[in-house]
């Protein structure tokens, strides 16, 4: 992924720490950096991460902040890569992959 831009978007704490069990969090740490904005994002969520407001900030980062404007999205079963233009994914297959 190469060309990104960092949103501002308010924190809310509630919204992150709902979200966290739902999300590959090997996935998170690699996207974030893969569009060049690692985020100090530690191996596994901290233990209470609720009550741990700077580890909520960092990943309310990597989830809500950072925007691919221009790259690619890369499937990890398939190998098969996605472009991003304008910050638009284009994930249609092609008519032989029907």
């Amino acid at each position: 992924m190469k060309d990104s831009k960092i949103l501002d978007v308010e924190f809310n704490a509630e919204m992150v720490t709902r979200l966290l069990p739902k999300i590959d969090w090997a996935v998170l740490r690699t996207a974030a950096e893969s569009a060049g904005h690692p985020v100090d994002l530690p191996e596994q969520p901290v233990q209470d991460y609720e009550n741990d407001e700077e580890f909520l900030r960092k990943a309310h980062h990597a989830l809500f902040q950072i925007d691919i404007i221009n790259g690619t999205l890369e499937c990890p079963e398939s190998g098969r890569k996605f472009p991003i233009t304008d910050g638009i994914p284009n994930m249609l297959l092609n008519e032989d992959e029907v």
